[in-house]
């Protein structure tokens, strides 16, 4: 496990979820060193004290990674970084990760699967991976999403208030919002249209939308996408699937768009 051996006051699946989050995004980064600058400041940990903890001989080692004079780190150093910034982190009473488990306790039994994509991908290649088709919007031009959220909407509904719908959209709102066990499309779109927060796309799941969720989506100009997925395994299988060959192009490997699942 990537935090074994932390003291056990904060719930050792928070933590697992927090360093493999840092971990996954010093890896996936373009700029691997500003990435660690950004999540040490987060942890307000000084490069000193972070040195110290690592068993460093020198703080400009990591100076060196932040700047980029040294290439990018291994996966060995970066299980170091993170399992000591979250160590520093529990000797000063666990701040940061018990607001990151604040963050992620509610919500996250609404949220099924939550990805950013290494690189944009094109809104005909999601359709096409999920079996998706455009009924409202149709016309709107949005080429790319920059990730996605499947989403329990049943849960979503009971528990997410204003501030708990904002963590729908991950690092950013250029992404599809993929809604599951769909009972009332209106009621999604009316929170879609009352939130500031917009997504590119929207997503009905094995429910094809009613008049007035589709009515609503061309009133907000965000397209609605009608998925056929036969289940949310198979969905969110899908999905992942996307994500990987997003992640092959961005490592400079050609690959074929993704082919239409079958029902």
């Amino acid at each position: 496990m990537l935090v074994e051996g932390l003291r056990m006051s904060v719930s050792p699946s928070i933590r697992e979820v927090l360093a493999r989050r840092i971990a996954g995004e010093i890896i996936l980064s373009g700029k691997p060193g500003a990435t660690m600058r950004k999540w040490r400041e987060l942890f307000a940990v000084s490069q000193i004290s972070l040195s110290e903890k690592m068993l460093l001989s020198s703080s400009a080692v990591i100076s060196d990674y932040e700047s980029g004079r040294r290439e990018s780190p291994g996966a060995k150093f970066i299980r170091r970084f993170v399992v000591s910034l979250l160590q520093i982190d529990e000797e000063k009473g666990s701040r940061f990760i018990r607001e990151f488990a604040k963050l992620t306790s509610s919500p996250s039994m609404a949220i099924v699967d939550l990805r950013e994509f290494p690189i944009p991908v094109r809104v005909e290649y999601l359709c096409r991976a999920i079996s998706g088709e455009v009924v409202a919007c149709a016309d709107k031009y949005v080429k790319e999403v920059n990730g996605y959220t499947v989403i329990d909407s049943r849960k979503a509904v009971e528990a997410f208030s204003g501030l708990e719908y904002a963590q729908l959209f991950g690092a950013s709102t250029e992404r599809a919002l993929i809604f599951t066990n769909v009972e009332n499309g209106a009621l999604l779109m009316m929170i879609v249209r009352v939130s500031s927060l917009k997504p590119r796309v929207v997503v009905f799941h094995r429910t094809k939308p009613d008049e007035e969720a589709v009515r609503l989506a061309e009133y907000e100009q965000v397209p609605l996408i009608y998925s056929t997925a036969p289940s949310i395994e198979q969905l969110v299988k899908s999905l992942r699937k996307l994500y990987r060959i997003a992640l092959r192009i961005k490592l400079g490997r050609r690959v074929r768009p993704p082919p239409k699942i079958s029902a």
